[in-house]
């Protein structure tokens, strides 16, 4: 599977991005999705995971009540709704496939940029 996030860009603090990542190739919908985020000077980390049907959804305590994940099989993309954006949440974020949750993720898209100005 191919995955194209978009989404990024800079945002006042306080203010909100929808990312999307558009699947291609092998069947989205067998795959577990999730989002991770880099930012400058510090390692990958888990932000958010879906399942396969989109009934179960798992979040890193630093963005719990202020980031969704949501995915769409019939348009074969995945989403992270964020809110309430701060300064520490200014990352490069992927995209990434698992066959299953709490599985190795396997496929990774090349990224968007989020900027928070405070």
């Amino acid at each position: 599977v191919q995955l194209q996030a978009s989404g990024g860009g800079l945002v006042q603090a306080g203010g909100s991005l929808r990312l999307s990542c558009a699947a291609t190739g092998q069947t989205f919908s067998t795959y577990a999705m999730g989002w991770f985020r880099q930012a400058p000077g510090k390692e990958r980390e888990f932000v958010a995971s879906i399942n396969r049907s989109g009934s179960g959804t798992y979040y890193a305590d630093s963005v719990k009540g202020r980031i969704a994940i949501s995915r769409d099989n019939a348009k074969n993309t995945v989403y992270l709704q964020m809110n309430s954006l701060n300064a520490e949440d200014t990352a490069v974020y992927y995209c990434a496939a698992a066959n299953r949750i709490g599985g190795t993720y396997r496929y990774w898209g090349q990224g968007t940029q989020v900027t928070v100005s405070s």
